[in-house]
């Protein structure tokens, strides 16, 4: 009985991954060609040093995104993660100048974040509430217990020792690039090696469905908020570490920027598809076609309309290859 089942679920499972992968070559399509221009328009843009500094820019951005698309593969959206981040950032900085050791300080920051996630999960998965709603109101909540936290003040002389741990180089790669790797590594293995990972997809795909299944819906919809509200604060620290102080008001419009790099990577927005790989390529062209455009001095209200632009023609990009579907 066992074999004549596991055909069927190999090949369901082959061909999400075929999918997966056609949608990720075609948003590697878009980065190609967008790398492509800007080489022929900007020179050195091909440098290995810009390079470099595209992936370090888009390091931030391919965090939250990462946590984002986990969210919205359940079907949900985190419209918190720009004022998550800045409260973790605020209570990590503080905690940082009064001497607290470096490590205890990041932990502390990063469960900040988790209970921020743990908080939008809740009322999404228990209380009902539709995630546009609750973290909309998040989103405003967040931001205030920063600016009250802080005085509307931004909290400086961050601790070299903490700067150091995110201004260095690995074999030559930024940290943080390694770190978003490494945490890109994880999220892929998670969804792709894990059951929670089918369960992500499942409650996104069907909830009810799922849900006789006894897919565990709450607990997988409260983990993936707590995820991303914990990248949220990752990406924060990534950032305090670089400018050396900590502003109550970071992150803001963080959230468009992690939606727009999830979708452009082929999640959707309905829930039950999305791709890691798709997502870091994601994150990739933003940061690219915004390092691009500064290098040719392009205002930054034209930025805006690019970045427009190319996430509706990401989106018809993968429109098309999920045409077999």
């Amino acid at each position: 009985m066992s074999q004549a089942t596991s055909k069927p679920e190999t090949g369901l499972f082959q061909a999400t991954i075929s999918r997966f992968s056609v949608r990720d070559a075609g948003t590697l399509i878009g980065l190609i060609v967008i790398m492509a221009v800007f080489a022929i328009l900007v020179p050195g843009f091909l440098s290995e040093r810009n390079l470099l500094n595209i992936l370090q820019q888009s390091s931030i951005n391919a965090c939250l995104a990462l946590g984002m698309t986990l969210v919205i593969i359940s079907g949900g959206i985190d419209l918190s993660v720009g004022p998550t981040a800045a409260l973790s950032a605020v209570l990590t900085a503080t905690l940082l100048v009064i001497g607290i050791p470096a490590p205890v300080a990041i932990a502390v920051g990063l469960a900040m974040g988790a209970a921020c996630g743990l908080f939008n999960g809740f009322m999404v998965a228990i209380v009902g509430l539709q995630p546009f709603i609750v973290t909309l109101g998040t989103l405003s909540t967040f931001r205030a217990l920063a600016l009250i936290y802080t005085g509307g003040n931004p909290v400086l002389g961050i601790p070299d020792d903490f700067r150091a741990i995110f201004n260095g180089s690995i074999f030559g790669v930024p940290t943080p690039v390694v770190i978003v790797g490494l945490v890109a590594f994880v999220a892929w293995a998670v969804l792709k090696k894990t059951p929670f990972g089918e369960y992500l997809l499942a409650v996104g795909g069907n909830e009810e469905a799922a849900h006789i299944a006894g897919v565990p819906i709450a607990r997988t919809k409260i983990a993936a908020y707590a995820i991303s509200g914990t990248l949220a604060a990752l990406a924060a620290m990534i950032l305090i570490g670089r400018l050396g102080a900590a502003e109550p008001i970071l992150g803001n419009l963080w959230e468009l920027d992690a939606i727009a790099a999830a979708a452009i990577g082929g999640a959707s927005l309905m829930g039950g598809k999305g791709s890691v790989v798709g997502t870091i390529l994601g994150a990739i062209i933003l940061g690219a076609m915004r390092n691009g455009l500064t290098l040719m001095n392009v205002q930054s209200f034209y930025q805006l309309l690019a970045t427009g632009l190319i996430i509706l023609a990401a989106m018809l990009i993968d429109r098309a290859t999920r045409g077999r579907e």
